[in-house]
């Protein structure tokens, strides 16, 4: 209970976080349109400081079966939950923005910040595993939908910066190169800057929407079923029938991480992506900020649920 109250807290906070960017554009210091430079540096700076710093921790045999539980479940769900919302998307017609944000969650945006809160910083690299598998899926699958491509470019996947990033830092890891403090701190520094950003970038864009609009949208309570209800009890239930919590003497804590990063609302790169490659931004913001909404509902249930099973 004490983890899903903790939990709780930190939604709430980003929420506040989404209110800010929202009165930002309503009192004019800012414009809508100055949210897509932050997205670029969202996208292109800040997520690849958070995962070179994450991957920054001593090499220890236990760390390294630790990762290596983290990265098979967080491969399986991410399969698993790509199967359940292509068949959600068969059923209910679900458009390109509608399907791309039932899926991805805002892993790369709250685990982070909430896997520091509520149990300390030596466990984000487990949140980075979830993180870094969704990278791939983000940079070929995500693209191609949003962007409209229908071939994949190995080469523009392995040359993407995010991906880089995450060869960088497990290069890193395992070589045991540990940068001087001053570029540690640096790259922490900015990393730390994912949270609040992300979240005021998509107050930003609510700012231009009309919220009687999105509130009076059905479509946009059924997609925030789909990412919110549905996959987190999927999820759940293929946790507990594969016993993942008994692969490691720390994985209790290892696949709860990996389980709150895949039921977060909808990943706010996707309305990033969209402002990048020209497709609904407004409608995607708007289902990232109703899902974030009652997230602060949602999340700490399940997680609870998680705890008690």
């Amino acid at each position: 209970m004490q983890i899903s109250i903790l939990l709780l807290k930190q939604i709430v906070q980003l929420f506040l976080m989404i209110l800010m960017g929202y009165i930002m554009v309503k009192i004019k210091f800012l414009k809508e349109e100055d949210s897509k430079v932050i997205s670029k540096i969202i996208l292109y700076l800040i997520v690849p400081s958070v995962i070179i710093t994450a991957f920054q921790v001593d090499y220890t045999p236990s760390i390294m079966k630790g990762l290596a539980v983290a990265c098979i479940a967080s491969v399986i769900l991410q399969f698993l939950l790509l199967f359940v919302t292509w068949i959600m998307g068969k059923m209910f017609h679900l458009n390109t923005v509608e399907y791309t944000s039932a899926y991805y969650s805002n892993s790369g945006n709250l685990i982070v910040p909430l896997v520091t809160y509520i149990l300390g910083k030596e466990w984000v690299i487990y949140g980075c595993v979830f993180m870094s598998v969704q990278l791939f899926f983000i940079w070929t699958h995500c693209k191609c939908k949003i962007s409209g491509e229908t071939e994949i470019s190995l080469k523009k996947i392995l040359l993407n910066i995010n991906m880089i990033s995450v060869f960088a830092g497990v290069f890193l890891f395992f070589t045991k190169i540990r940068f001087p403090e001053i570029i540690g701190n640096t790259l922490s520094s900015v990393g730390s800057m994912i949270g609040p950003l992300s979240m005021i970038v998509t107050g930003m864009l609510i700012a231009g929407v009309d919220l009687k609009k999105v509130f009076t949208n059905k479509r946009i309570y059924l997609v925030t079923f789909i990412r919110l209800v549905i996959e987190p009890i999927i999820a759940l239930a293929v946790i507990i029938l594969l016993g993942m919590k008994n692969w490691h003497p720390q994985a209790e804590n290892i696949i709860l991480i990996t389980y709150m990063a895949a039921i977060t609302p909808c990943a706010s790169t996707i309305t990033q992506m969209c402002q990048v490659y020209g497709n609904d931004s407004k409608y995607a913001s708007a289902i990232n900020v109703m899902t974030t909404l009652l997230a602060v509902v949602t999340m700490p249930v399940f997680v609870y649920f998680y705890m008690k099973v």
